[in-house]
């Protein structure tokens, strides 16, 4: 009679196919939140090194170019209803981000949303990445730092100066939230484009004088340089 290692041994493959679940990408059964494969074609597209891509103050970082495997697991986390997959994603900025150097007292503060759209989605898809970020950091993540008091239209499709029209006046620093002394705030979201979300953000908190040091997201829908 076979020992109870042997029977293990045996069930092990029946068990992972019963707790299996498609893969978000491409539908293989998988017991992680990506399988294998994509996980390799998403990885495929992350950024040589995590340098700033703007010429500007304050710099800009994004772990992997906007394209093939990373717009697909994107578009599955926020339109898919897949918010699990920013769990890896998150975790891969965070291991980037801690290969450079950086200044300490760092605040992690994710894009918000706006209430109405929160609701809708069920979740905000910045917010996840951010928390799975500061898993890896360890740098402290501050969820309610910054609030969108404004309802903005969708930013797909607008020009440069539509975009920041679009979100003038959209965000606000939460009133009972302080900054602490000699801090500075990391904004983290999950695609930069323009970098329209990212000025009103910073210019919310120099209204309040405080201090961005700069802007890590997940991918870069631009070309290095423009």
């Amino acid at each position: 009679m076979p020992s109870f290692s042997g029977w293990t041994r045996y069930f092990e493959p029946l068990v992972n196919l019963v707790l299996a679940k498609d893969c978000p990408l491409c539908e293989r059964p998988t017991q992680q939140e990506l399988c294998p494969s994509c996980i390799r074609q998403v990885q495929h597209c992350q950024l040589p090194t995590l340098t700033s891509f703007k010429q500007e103050t304050p710099p800009v970082f994004a772990w992997g170019q906007y394209g093939g495997a990373l717009k697909r697991a994107i578009a599955s986390l926020k339109y898919e209803n897949h918010p699990q997959l920013a769990q890896p994603l998150g975790h891969w900025m965070g291991r980037s981000w801690k290969s450079i150097q950086h200044p300490p007292k760092l605040l992690v503060v994710p894009i918000p949303m706006h209430p109405d759209k929160h609701q809708q989605r069920g979740f905000n898809q910045a917010e996840l990445l951010a928390d799975s970020f500061c898993q890896i950091t360890r740098l402290p993540l501050e969820r309610r730092a910054l609030l969108r008091v404004r309802s903005t239209h969708a930013q797909f499709g607008l020009s440069t100066d539509q975009r920041s029209k679009n979100l003038m006046g959209a965000m606000q620093v939460n009133p009972p939230w302080h900054c602490p002394s000699n801090s500075s705030v990391l904004l983290l979201d999950d695609i930069y484009t323009t970098g329209a979300t990212a000025q009103a953000a910073i210019h919310a908190f120099k209204q309040q004088g405080i201090r961005v040091y700069g802007v890590m997201a997940l991918a870069r829908a631009m070309k290095e340089g423009t």
